[in-house]
């Protein structure tokens, strides 16, 4: 195989990839005027119903928009040399490999960050404006952008700079060092984000005592469940959409509940949401997840010291001096329809969780409760109720809200 036919396959993945997505998208949008399920006619009311349809239709083309840019700005970027001349650029501030590898991608994403801001801002204060879901201020929307480049370098770029630097050191072994590394992290993160991460973002409070705390509690304590974090994170400082979610483990482990959710469901809705994910916990879905991130990430890592070290790689990109950044610029490319395939499966497994803790949740508590809570979140969230099969498989880390109408009340 020549450079040059490699390159080919890489564009021919991008758009392969492109082309995918498009049909699964455009097979989607013929469902959303499809009549709603009898089970859930009490969703939306005829004038609810015509504003969710034109709020996908709308996210629909802007996506295709979005997307089609995105693609033709990248595949320009491939055929005029864009990585050989950021790679130069890189290289004449510094002969440290790991130096001009971060300043490589520090370029990239920031520049590729910033091409996309337009598109975000629009989405968030055009669209989302539009149907009464956006809460961020422009300061907000500003700052958001800041702390997330910081982030990205802080924590993207450390893990890089450690990742070449194993690779320099240890040769062929640094995909197990690199391995160690990442999952030291992933442990780290699963334990402490919602301690140290979320609060650059987000304020959260312990949920006040009161009789929601008190139902909470009576809860876990039936259930034989230790509980003594749960708190409220303020969502609504950016989005009506509500949320609530579970994290952490052993003595860090922690309930989330978005304000705007305490707002939307009334007390026996909210519980009936946190038997849901006090399911996953008692399912081991938590310890499944990440040994399953540990383990994907293992094999991508395994996969790539098999390759980064082949030239072709960087001379398929036409950039003259092989190394590891502009290698994992193609590896990416090439490894993706097996991230792709890694994907379908997680999300097929994901789905399969769900209605394994709306079990738990129903036999624990109630299912009432937890159906009019889904149904109350799907309307406020103008939710497409009739979506393709398809694109279910593809895209849904959860059953359609029908799905698990049925069967939470008629398994």
């Amino acid at each position: 195989m020549t450079p040059t036919t490699l390159f080919y396959i890489i564009i021919g993945i991008l758009i392969l990839n492109f082309f995918i997505d498009k049909v699964l998208d455009h097979l989607n949008s013929k469902h959303y005027k499809d009549p709603i399920p009898s089970e859930l006619v009490d969703v939306y009311d005829e004038h609810d119903y015509i504003k969710s349809q034109k709020y996908k239709l709308e996210n629909y083309r802007f996506g295709v928009l979005t997307s089609s840019i995105s693609l033709a700005a990248t595949l320009a970027f491939f055929f005029f040399d864009g990585f050989s001349w950021v790679d130069s650029i890189a290289r004449s501030y510094s002969d440290n490999t790991i130096l001009i590898a971060l300043i490589f991608f520090g370029i990239i994403m920031f520049a590729s960050d910033l091409l996309g801001t337009p598109f975000n801002y629009y989405h968030t204060f055009v669209i989302e404006e539009k149907y009464g879901f956006n809460k961020t201020s422009r300061k907000t929307f500003i700052l958001d952008k800041i702390k997330g480049w910081f982030m990205t370098a802080i924590i993207g770029g450390g893990l890089l700079a450690a990742i070449i630097w194993f690779y320099k050191t240890t040769g062929d072994a640094f995909w197990l060092w690199a391995w160690g590394i990442i999952t030291l992290f992933i442990f780290f993160m699963n334990l402490f984000y919602a301690k140290l991460i979320v609060p650059i973002f987000n304020k959260q409070t312990p949920l006040d005592e009161g009789s929601l705390r008190s139902k909470i509690e009576a809860y876990t304590t039936k259930v034989g469940f230790k509980l003594d974090k749960v708190f409220v994170i303020d969502g609504s400082k950016r989005s009506t959409k509500a949320n609530a979610y579970f994290s952490g483990f052993g003595k860090e482990k922690r309930i989330t509940l978005y304000d705007t959710l305490i707002n939307d469901l009334d007390e026996e809705e909210i519980v009936a949401v946190l038997a849901h994910e006090v399911g996953h916990y008692k399912k081991k879905h938590i310890i499944f997840n990440l040994i399953a991130s540990i383990a994907t990430t293992g094999f991508t890592l395994w996969v790539l010291s098999l390759l980064i070290g082949n030239s072709m790689l960087s001379e398929a990109l036409n950039v003259s001096e092989p190394s590891f950044h502009i290698g994992l610029i193609a590896f990416g490319v090439l490894y993706s329809p097996i991230s792709e395939l890694t994907g379908l499966l997680m999300n097929y497994i994901s789905r399969k969780f769900e209605y394994q803790a709306d079990d738990y949740a129903r036999s624990t508590y109630d299912a009432s409760p937890l159906v009019s809570a889904l149904k109350k979140l799907s309307k406020n969230n103008l939710s497409n109720l009739t979506p393709h099969p398809y694109y279910v498989i593809a895209h849904y880390s959860h059953p359609t809200l029908l799905q698990r109408y049925r069967n939470l009340y008629h398994k």
